[in-house]
Order: C-alpha cells, then sequence, then structure tokens
C-alpha cells in the first residue's frame, strides 16, 4: 500500500454556532417566468384611412387594385428597344428581349434584358425600355 491508496477520514468539524446548516436559496429566472399575452389590436374603423390593416378587412378588389398600380410593364420573353443612357456606351442603344423581371428601384422597375449579339445580359429601368413593333 501506499499512501496515495489510503484515505485519512477526519473527523467533521461541529459548526460555531451549532445550528444545522442550509442549502442556499436558488432564485428563480426570468426564462422561467409566465409569459404575459399582448392585448388584443382593435381593427381600424375605416380601412382606407389606415394602411396597415387588417388582412381580414381587405377586399379582392383593393388587392387587385394595388397590384394593378404596381406590375411590369413587359413580360419575360418580350422584344424591347433599349435607349441607353448618356453615362454607359452609345452603342448598347437597340433591340434586347427581356430575360427576368426585376424589384423597382425606387420609382421603376428594372428588368434583365440580352441582346442576341452579346455574350452577356444588361439591367435596364422601366424607363429606358420601349415595346418594340
Amino acid at each position: 500500500m501506499n499512501k496515495r491508496s489510503v484515505k485519512n477520514s477526519r473527523p467533521v468539524k461541529p459548526s460555531r454556532n451549532g445550528a444545522v446548516r442550509k442549502a442556499p436559496v436558488r432564485k428563480t429566472s426570468a426564462r422561467k417566468a409566465p409569459a404575459r399575452k399582448a392585448p388584443a389590436r382593435q381593427p381600424a374603423a375605416n380601412p382606407e384611412a389606415n394602411p396597415a390593416v387588417n388582412i381580414a378587412t381587405v377586399s379582392v378588389v383593393q388587392v387587385m387594385a394595388r397590384a394593378a398600380a404596381r406590375a411590369h410593364k413587359y413580360r419575360v420573353g418580350q422584344s424591347v428597344f433599349y435607349t441607353s443612357s448618356p453615362i454607359s456606351r452609345p452603342g448598347a442603344s437597340g433591340s434586347y428581349e427581356v430575360v427576368r423581371l426585376l424589384p423597382s428601384d425606387g420609382d421603376d422597375y428594372q428588368y434583365r434584358i440580352k441582346n442576341p449579339g452579346e455574350a452577356f445580359e444588361r439591367v435596364a429601368k422601366e424607363s429606358q425600355l420601349e415595346l418594340e413593333h
């Protein structure tokens, strides 16, 4: 036997006041607190007055009117005439085909267009395009 394998048992020292020691009390965390419910929102009396309206109060006609007001003018596959801006190359103007519809950039919608004679695609604003006849 070596010294490390033998445990020396020491007697337990009594506490100073002689009372039994209690386990510390744990505080409850904020995560376990019951969740509070948010107050229910009241729908607006006039849906036209409030642009952020509950979806249940919007009619189909209103949705269609908004979609028609904010729709792309040209469709994928259409031939369009591209007029380049004075900043870009003057030789870029010509006949192009709409390849993809892109989201609006402020006022204008954007399109990805391709000329059959070029190996790359361009991005053009709706104001730079005209319907080719």
